[in-house]
């Protein structure tokens, strides 16, 4: 980790048996034990039935925990086992992924258009694990080393900033129950951020692969141009254009909330409190606010009387979308993609590694997006862009639901107010175990 990244775990900074004691930690606890825990050292809550003010400071998560919450949230635990068989191109492999590792959560289709961003007291920060191919090999018995994970996965952190992201404590910008209690000092944020954009392109694919096309329903024409492909698609019998967004936004939002859970259950083993959430308003978050004393994450975006919203694309060097501005048009957006898939380290690269005995056998036996099929994604897809102003149509280019905040519990909180039992003897013993503090 270079110190120009602004964050930096070290081999002393890592208690190997808090590791091990980690490793023992039960499934079943830590999904049963799962619960919302908001209030930390240093809060408050100023009236209610469960006004409280705590007696302690904040105490911020240090370097080794905060990279084992990163790691729950989006680590790369090895190489995917690929979508294998479908009747329709028997005997090809299923040449739907995006990407060729596989990470804590799952993603549509090995799609995997998410990165993970994060900010506390000591900056924000990007956590890049899309494309990351897997450092740490299994060990005999199948393990994978977490203090190896660690310092693997440690280098894919870049410094954005060195504020915490502003995100003022009252609506609109934040949902009035989470104005006392998210993203306050001493907090820990972490969000994933998808390319829905990307999402969207990756969902046309799949479609042409399996016949499909698509048609505008919002003005109830077909896409013109696709006639003539007929012998790859269905055009007599098309699937509504809102479906296909649809159908994007959803399984986007399927990785981003699982990215998250995987992360809280993390939480319950090392003893940490938090919760997962969609309290805090996107565009503000992403730079989209129209306030520019509220800058958030900057991102580019624009508006048009045909939107509802502002649409947020990227953030130049850092995270972009696939689509205009950020590509002169939707066919340099799908040349890209292409490259994604089918070129170095991409998931159907001869060259790429994998979990198989013959990678190159199982990765080059998928096909490849010829011209035909490269000109069948760019006529739907610049047709969404011409008409809609915007690539999808319907829904955002960057999308953003979940976040996930740790801290550190308050005990006497839930002492004095709540039944026992309303946290796991691993945050009763957190403090002790792995700060010294009694």
């Amino acid at each position: 980790m270079t110190e120009k990244n602004g964050f930096e775990l070290t081999d002393e900074e890592i208690n190997e048996d808090l590791l091990k004691e980690l490793g023992t930690f039960p499934l079943l606890d830590a999904i049963f034990g799962r619960r919302s825990r908001r209030f930390f050292l240093g809060a408050e809550i100023p009236d209610g039935p469960l006004a409280y003010k705590s007696k302690h400071d904040a105490h911020p998560l240090n370097n080794f925990e905060k990279m084992l919450i990163l790691l729950g949230v989006s680590g790369v635990t090895g190489w995917h086992h690929s979508v294998t068989r479908h009747d329709r191109y028997k005997p090809h492999l299923s040449n739907y992924s995006g990407s060729a590792s596989g990470r804590t959560h799952p993603s549509a289709a090995g799609f995997h258009t998410s990165e993970v961003f994060f900010t506390d007291d000591t900056g924000t920060y990007i956590f890049r694990t899309r494309d990351f191919a897997p450092e740490v090999e299994q060990s005999e018995s199948g393990q994978l080393s977490t203090k190896d994970m660690l310092l693997a996965h440690q280098k894919r952190i870049q410094k954005l900033s060195d504020k915490r992201l502003h995100i003022p404590n009252y609506e609109p910008y934040m949902e009035g129950h989470n104005s006392w209690v998210a993203n306050k000092p001493g907090t820990f944020l972490v969000f994933p951020v998808g390319d829905l954009a990307q999402h969207t392109l990756l969902n046309l694919c799949f479609y042409v692969q399996n016949g499909l096309a698509i048609y505008d329903d919002i003005h109830n024409r077909k896409i013109p141009g696709l006639e003539k492909y007929r012998n790859v698609i269905d055009v007599d019998n098309p699937v509504p254009l809102s479906f296909l967004d649809q159908y994007s936004l959803a399984e986007l939002s399927a990785e981003l909330a699982t990215a998250t859970y995987s992360g809280m259950l993390l939480q319950q083993a090392i003893g940490l409190g938090g919760w997962m959430f969609d309290g805090i308003d996107r565009l503000t978050v992403l730079g989209a606010s129209g306030d520019p004393d509220v800058p958030g994450l900057g991102f580019r975006y624009d508006t048009d009387d045909r939107w509802a919203i502002p649409n947020p694309t990227g953030l130049d060097g850092v995270f972009t979308s696939f689509t205009p501005p950020h590509y002169p048009t939707m066919r340099d957006a799908v040349e890209a993609l292409v490259e994604r898939k089918f070129g170095k380290s991409g998931p159907f690269h001869p060259e790429t590694p994998g979990i198989w005995k013959n990678p190159a056998k199982v990765r080059s036996s998928a096909q490849m997006h010829d011209e035909e099929f490269k000109e069948i994604i760019t006529i739907q897809a610049q047709y969404m862009y011409d008409t809609f102003g915007k690539f999808p149509a319907t829904i955002p280019s960057v999308y953003s639901l979940m976040y996930l905040q740790s801290h550190h519990l308050d005990l006497d909180y839930y002492d004095n107010l709540f039944e026992p039992n309303s946290y796991l003897h691993t945050h009763a013993q957190h403090l002790k175990k792995w700060h010294g503090i009694k």
